[in-house]
């Protein structure tokens, strides 16, 4: 299957399908969080994320969303690809977006998922800082990223 080339909001009836993706691809690259983790935030995902962030979205050919994006502030505060959907250029197109048409310019990350940290350092963000916990006062050490003034 493949997927749409333009990037979809994500309305209120798509949030079922965002929590889905969010759980598949917290399982599949977050093996450092708990089975509680994912049942405590995964109905926060699915209820609350919208009025929280802007989301933007790649859906498959069928119309199913396959990644997301979500911004608040010019930071990058979501970005989760479904792991059937992986390295086919979804989550750098998401990327892209927030940052052209959303003036993202930065991204808090989970230290423990090198992968992310590494696809983010492709697309021309640097390491600023890192703090021992997140926003929630759990100790998940982040590291605070920046795009860098080349890559704008």
């Amino acid at each position: 299957m493949t997927f749409q080339d333009a990037i979809h909001p994500v309305g209120a009836d798509d949030l079922p399908r965002v929590a889905d993706v969010w759980e598949a691809s917290v399982r599949a690259e977050h093996d450092f969080v708990s089975e509680a983790y994912i049942q405590f935030f995964k109905p926060l995902v699915r209820d609350e994320l919208l009025r929280l962030v802007e989301l933007a979205s790649v859906r498959a050919s069928d119309g199913d969303i396959v990644g997301f994006v979500g911004v608040a502030d010019a930071r990058i505060e979501a970005l989760f690809v479904h792991p059937a959907w992986r390295r086919r250029g979804i989550g750098r197109r998401l990327v892209t977006h927030a940052v052209a048409a959303r003036g993202a310019t930065s991204v808090v990350l989970d230290e423990q998922n090198a992968a992310a940290v590494t696809f983010f350092r492709c697309l021309g963000f640097d390491v600023v800082g890192r703090s021992d916990i997140d926003g929630l006062g759990k100790a998940f050490p982040r590291v605070h990223m920046r795009l860098s003034a080349s890559a704008r």
